[in-house]
């Protein structure tokens, strides 16, 4: 009600974001309060006189309340300075060449099932296929309800162990995959880049989006020399807009690397970056000769492989996120 509050739309779109993430949750908080009141005034009812009604109310207001608290101690989890921010994720095939990609294809799978899942919105900004199956890179910007914080505990070296399909002789493969997950900043994020480090190319999308695509080189790369960060874009129909989103997510590469040097705090944004290969995995994919799927961070282990595999990796996020929270 402050006048001139709308003079600066921005600012005040940001306000009323801040201050509807913040009605959410005390609006659950109260909820949560009015279910252990209603609890507890059914205990006392039950305490005095056997009723089943009562005590069905009761078990169902139960249920409803652990699933509420579980909810609220995620939101808990999840308030770290970037976890609420829309991430980019970028998945890259480890050396192995059609085995390693198909296995990079699986994994893009299993994250966009995933996401779908989460109801979070994903966009793909970049996709290369491989030269016989599988993909040789994606990127994908996501947003929704703390997209950062949820997918920030996945970003290392992903193994798979599996008889390969493109083996003739049956063999049992090990493949690698990395994933990379960076917050994504505002457009106006407050970094300057001289254009003198940058070398722009622009090539034909392979990607979908009908005839234009096919026929103009509308597809941007912008490699930032000085720190050898490359980032595409071939998603829009227009180069200008392919250039203008893969400047975007090349400064919140920049802007996340220049925090990590100035907070020692911010270690955790991205974590040290390792080889894609042996001894590096976060998690372990095994198809055959058993099945198993193992994070290495957690000790949690899954034998359903074909839920994780088409999304359900609820259960790995959450054991993370217990585990630096417990860790402090």
């Amino acid at each position: 009600m402050q006048p001139g509050f709308w003079d600066d739309k921005e600012r005040a779109r940001k306000i009323i974001d801040m201050l509807n993430y913040l009605k959410q949750i005390t609006d659950k908080y109260s909820a949560i309060e009015q279910r252990v009141e209603d609890a507890e005034l059914a205990l006392e009812i039950l305490s005095q006189e056997e009723d089943q009604k009562v005590k069905g109310e009761l078990e169902e207001n139960l249920k409803g309340l652990q699933g509420m608290v579980k909810d609220m101690e995620e939101k808990a989890v999840l308030s770290g300075p970037y976890d609420s921010y829309p991430a980019v994720v970028n998945i890259h095939p480890g050396a192995g060449g059609t085995e390693s990609q198909d296995w990079a294809q699986m994994l893009l799978r299993m994250y966009t099932r995933w996401m779908d899942k989460r109801k979070l919105k994903y966009r793909m900004v970049d996709l290369s296929q491989g030269d016989e199956a599988g993909i040789k890179n994606a990127t994908l910007t996501v947003t929704g309800d703390n997209a950062y914080g949820l997918l920030k505990g996945e970003k290392g070296i992903h193994r798979l162990v599996r008889i390969s399909p493109f083996d003739s002789s049956a063999r049992r493969h090990t493949s690698f995959a990395s994933v990379e997950v960076t917050p994504l900043f505002e457009k106006d994020v407050d970094i300057k880049i001289n254009k003198e480090d940058l070398k722009i190319d622009t090539y034909r999308s392979s990607g979908a989006g009908g005839q234009h695509v096919n026929v103009t080189d509308s597809a941007v790369r912008i490699t930032h020399m000085p720190t050898g960060i490359v980032v595409s874009c071939q998603d829009e129909r227009s180069q200008i807009l392919n250039r203008a989103t893969a400047m975007q997510i090349l400064k919140s590469k920049l802007y996340e690397m220049e925090l990590r040097k100035k907070e020692e705090k911010l270690k955790r944004v991205r974590g040290e970056k390792k080889d894609i290969g042996w001894g590096n995995q976060i998690r372990s994919y095994t198809l055959q000769p058993y099945q198993l799927i193992k994070d290495h961070r957690t000790g949690i282990e899954v034998g359903d492989v074909q839920s994780v595999l088409d999304g359900g990796i609820d259960i790995f996020i959450q054991s993370y996120l217990e585990k630096i929270m417990t860790r402090g």
